[in-house]
């Protein structure tokens, strides 16, 4: 069975039947393509757990950041997409098909976390304090994010009739998942503000604001790159040295509300995480209370 054709198959499968983001569908074919060019692959029988591991190799030696190696969460990313694929064969019939479950995923260090201090998050939403419409947006960007949690492609496609008579309004995040996200009373007076002083009759919630009064230009929907730039700027100006990014804002939302009580399984559910497991990247940071039990009950002996 040619390969080609059955990725191609595949793709079609996973973005009409499984209803997969576009993006998801372009990473999964540069996924494949990369492997079935590096390893000569024509029909799907080529594939074999030797080959796979031939692959795997090539992908360890590939140059990452820094001159190291690639990293082996971005190495997993070309065996999940392969593993997908595998499923997929075998669930049209192709038994004699490498099976999925003999790839077995590399073991990745604990994720990092980007994290800003309460003071520096305070700085970071008093720092757009601009009075002309780009000054309004901006502030309004920042406090949604905040207040939601939205993942940055999430604000890029919110629409100017949202409503701020209600302090909820449902998103449709990943895997066209919807959930419903909660609006501060700060969000909404500054998105309040931003909107009143447009002047564009724009769909777009937060458009693009020419900086010279007299270029006529038409505003356009802001990207998600234009907002990790806008947020940059805004870090530097509020003198945070450490790198500050729309997830870094989504970081401090969920990090907030498990400081002040929240459990885990509300704060799942109001970021929009399929698995638990996503989300409980963030208790170790917020364990503070452990520090206080140590020093209560560890001391105990030398008193």
């Amino acid at each position: 069975m040619n390969a080609e054709q059955m990725k191609r198959q595949f793709l079609e499968y996973t973005e009409i039947e499984r209803g997969r983001a576009v993006k998801t569908i372009q990473n999964y074919d540069h996924y494949l393509t990369r492997f079935f060019s590096q390893m000569k692959i024509v029909n799907v029988g080529d594939i074999t757990e030797e080959c796979v591991r031939e692959f795997r190799l090539w992908l360890n030696r590939q140059p990452g950041t820094n001159k190291d190696s690639m990293k082996r969460r971005t190495q997993n990313y070309y065996l999940i997409a392969l593993r997908a694929f595998l499923k997929y064969l075998r669930r049209q019939g192709l038994d004699n098909s490498l099976s999925p479950e003999r790839i077995e995923l590399a073991k990745v260090p604990e994720r990092h976390l980007d994290l800003i201090s309460s003071v520096e998050l305070d700085r970071l939403l008093s720092s757009a304090d601009g009075t002309d419409e780009r000054g309004l947006r901006d502030k309004a960007i920042l406090e949604l994010l905040f207040s939601t949690g939205l993942r940055v492609s999430e604000l890029c496609s919110l629409d100017s009739d949202l409503d701020l008579s209600r302090d909820s309004f449902p998103i449709r995040g990943k895997g066209d998942k919807v959930r419903v996200v909660f609006l501060s009373d700060e969000a909404k007076n500054a998105v309040r503000a931003y909107l009143k002083a447009r002047k564009d009759m724009q769909e777009a919630l937060f458009v693009s604001v020419p900086r010279a009064r007299n270029v006529k230009s038409m505003p356009g929907r802001l990207t998600p790159r234009s907002i990790e730039l806008m947020i940059k700027t805004y870090a530097a100006k509020a003198g945070i040295t450490k790198k500050v990014t729309p997830h870094v804002m989504r970081h401090s939302f969920a990090t907030d509300l498990l400081n002040n009580g929240a459990d885990i399984r509300s704060v799942q559910q109001l970021l929009g995480h399929a698995s638990i497991t996503t989300t409980q990247i963030y208790t170790h940071v917020t364990d503070a209370h452990l520090a206080n039990v140590h020093k209560q009950f560890h001391s105990r002996r030398r008193s």
